[in-house]
């Protein structure tokens, strides 16, 4: 079994609900660390509170023994007051008085004489198994937090003396137990109300995250719905556009702007299709022609002439064929050979040097002064020079300069004819398929209109550009390359 089996059992797998574990998850984490800061600040403030109760009620005692009043034995805070030579406590209350009511006293009398005087942080209070609290203010034994204060014989008269039952000479001490318990309680009623209030959190946070992405995604489901109706041949539909500007309008456009690139190459290409099969259709039909007159009238046909015709109408499909078989490989950025380093300019000058000129006198020189080395294949870069020239020569009256230099990290190469030249307005339109500026030229002498768009095609493919740039007489083409160094050796 997949070890990721268990996983995708329990994980969720709607946007909705992942996002609302996230968010309870991260909160959860946020609110644990939370309650265990409120549980030690708690616990702090608690401690802090029973010390100052403590010791509010250790110098009320004080108060009163001075005044040579015994404090009475009803009290909230465990407290107990000793003397020195005293076997019995002068006063206690709280929960010692309860826990310990048959004994002498719990806390330790202080010694006799103002040097030996050293009051205690914490007393050692023994556990009396035989007492069953009644209330919260039990004692549990152990060592304890406690307060004291002493007062020395001088602080009282003879008469506060005896009304509180003491020697002259004996010293009194005052032992107020801090409460451990009290912080501890209210520590844990606060746990225990932040644990319920954490899970209540938890569980209004989680509807909260997970109503408010389904919320949010309500547009995404509108698009996702919409899309889903769009197919290849008609991709018309277009997705409503929220007004919030916030990331579902960025999609939106996003979309919209792909349903409208997918609209346009579904155009395009039923118009590659209807142009080429009109551009099939005439040679075929001229073919079809000049064959069925020839075997209607066997007795008065010119063999030769006939022929001539069907082969030359064979040749231009195909030529055709060949050009739409290599826009297809284009078109799917297919790759035939691995790139090699190639001389565009010896390229250039084999072409001019070998080039079957028209019936027409035309002048075909290549200029250039260093070699101009281009990465991609010899037989691409052939076909695309071979295109330009093509072109020029249907158009030139006397001559086709062709140009090479090195420019910067560039090939520059440019094919200037002396022809009529194209419009400005047609500077671009020169390179789609099918495309012919002079609609009276006879198809036989004017190609396929395929030209121009294989060679901008193969200028791309190899990294390149491939403009008609503006000249006073005649059409230029210019070729832009990425410039690599020569091979070594060469």
């Amino acid at each position: 079994m997949n070890a990721t089996e268990p996983r995708r059992r329990w994980w969720p797998r709607s946007v909705r609900s992942r996002t609302a574990l996230a968010v309870a998850s991260t909160a959860a984490v946020i609110l644990v660390g939370i309650g265990w800061w409120v549980h030690g600040d708690v616990y702090h403030r608690g401690t802090q509170i029973t010390e100052e109760q403590a010791r509010s009620q250790l110098w009320a005692l004080c108060e009163q023994l001075e005044q040579g009043v015994i404090p009475v034995s009803i009290n909230t805070v465990p407290f107990e007051v000793v003397a020195s030579g005293r076997r019995t406590a002068v006063a206690s209350g709280g929960a010692l008085r309860d826990a310990y009511p048959d004994t002498h006293h719990v806390m330790p009398a202080p010694p006799t004489g103002e040097a030996a005087l050293y009051p205690p942080d914490t007393v050692r209070i023994p556990v009396n198994r035989n007492y069953n609290p009644r209330d919260k203010f039990d004692m549990p034994g152990g060592t304890q937090q406690v307060m004291t204060a002493d007062i020395v014989p001088g602080q009282l008269s003879g008469e506060e003396r005896a009304a509180l039952g003491v020697a002259a000479d004996a010293n009194l001490r005052v032992y107020v137990v801090v409460l451990p318990h009290t912080a501890k309680e209210i520590t844990e009623v606060t746990d225990r109300v932040l644990l319920r209030a954490g899970l209540v959190g938890l569980v209004l946070i989680g509807a909260v995250a997970y109503f408010a992405v389904r919320i949010a995604l309500r547009p995404v489901e509108a698009i996702r719905v919409l899309t889903a109706s769009v197919t290849a041949t008609d991709p018309r539909e277009r997705v409503t556009v929220p007004a919030t500007g916030h990331e579902i309008t960025a999609l939106a456009t996003t979309i919209n702007t792909t349903l409208e690139r997918l609209d346009n190459a579904a155009a395009q290409q039923r118009r590659f299709v209807a142009d080429a099969a009109h551009e099939l259709r005439s040679p075929l039909t001229t073919l079809l022609a000049s064959l069925e007159v020839a075997l209607a009238y066997p007795e008065r046909t010119d063999w030769p002439a006939a022929a001539g015709t069907a082969a030359r109408q064979t040749r231009r499909l195909q030529a055709l064929a060949e050009d739409l078989l290599l826009l297809a490989r284009l078109d799917t950025r297919t790759t035939t050979a691995s790139p090699e380093t190639v001389d565009l300019t010896a390229l250039a000058f084999r072409l001019t040097e070998h080039y079957p000129l028209t019936e027409r006198p035309l002048t075909l020189t290549c200029d250039s002064t260093a070699p101009a080395h281009a990465l991609g294949t010899l037989d691409e870069y052939e076909r695309l020079l071979r295109n330009l020239i093509d072109n020029a020569a249907r158009h030139a009256a006397h001559r086709i300069q062709l140009t090479i230099r090195n420019q910067d990290d560039s090939v520059v190469l440019t094919v200037h004819d002396d022809g009529p030249g194209v419009p400005p307005e047609d500077a671009e339109r020169v390179f789609e398929r099918f495309v012919r500026l002079d609609d009276a030229r006879s198809r036989d002498h004017g190609g396929t209109g395929l030209g121009l768009a294989i060679a901008r095609d193969l200028a791309h493919r190899h990294g390149g550009t491939l403009v008609l740039t503006p000249r006073t007489l005649g059409a230029c083409f210019e070729l832009r390359l990425p410039r690599v160094p020569s091979p070594a050796g060469k």
